[in-house]
């Protein structure tokens, strides 16, 4: 098990090797969790244990791919912070802010790894040449998790020199990047009004179907981004930001 995260090896010990063997009801229970779905107000999950039983509340009335990932969130927070009663609102889970406490990160990155385990995810891309929307949709569909989850776990840990860019009407939200991309290349805290997302946040374009071309330093403030070019596909989320993907050649 050399390599593997925790979450891959719960899987792998309960024989788990396709996507759709991915059940986090058994899942829960063969940690000694029971998943309970429920209206909630004011929060996404909670989970409340004792001993090596407990029970994870889900807001019923999220979307099914927001539940998953709060199931398995809450299995995450089981698995590193037994004994405490917790309580996640939205932005706690799967928000990717800086400001989210280490035990919520924690229990972002166990989630992640349970939904799209890297020993399952990487041999299933290989049937793709290229990282964009239509690649991640896909392979949402199969995982059964939400685009902007997807899109993160992607561009972290896929092989494409790639940057995720969230954006809101105030501004750059969040970004992330993988270890392909060099740090300085750090995005814009405002789009430029050149970009496709600008555009798209406003209402004045609808999602791109495919990446376009445009300068880097729209994107970017460092000097190498001058005389640049790189790949723009952006897409607005159902929370009504923006999420754009940049690819490098």
């Amino acid at each position: 098990m050399n390599g593997l995260t925790e979450a891959e090896q719960l899987l792998q010990e309960l024989g788990i090797t396709e996507p759709e063997e991915i059940d986090l009801e058994a899942i829960a229970y063969h940690v000694g969790a029971t998943i309970k779905r429920r209206p909630l107000d004011g929060c996404e999950a909670r989970i409340v244990g004792s001993d090596n039983k407990a029970i994870i509340t889900v807001n019923s009335s999220s979307p099914k791919v927001r539940q998953q990932f709060s199931i398995g969130h809450e299995i995450g927070h089981w698995y590193y912070h037994r004994g405490r009663t917790l309580v996640c609102r939205a932005d706690d889970i799967g928000g990717h802010h800086s400001d989210v406490a280490i035990l919520e990160r924690q229990a972002d990155k166990f989630a992640s790894n349970l939904l799209l385990p890297n020993y399952i995810v990487r041999p299933y891309l290989n049937k793709f040449k290229k990282l964009n929307f239509d690649t991640i949709r896909k392979t949402a569909k199969s995982f059964g998790t939400s685009i902007p989850a997807t899109a993160i776990s992607l561009v972290e840990r896929g092989s494409w020199p790639s940057v995720l860019v969230c954006n809101g009407q105030l501004g750059r939200k969040w970004f992330t990047r993988n270890t392909k991309i060099p740090i300085h290349f750090f995005p814009k805290n405002e789009l430029h009004y050149e970009s496709s997302a600008m555009d798209i946040l406003y209402g004045r374009e609808h999602d791109q179907t495919s990446p376009r071309k445009i300068g880097a330093d729209k994107w970017f403030n460092c000097r190498e981004a001058y005389n640049q070019n790189i790949y723009e596909q952006s897409i607005q989320t159902i929370e009504g930001d923006v999420l754009s993907l940049l690819t490098f050649n």
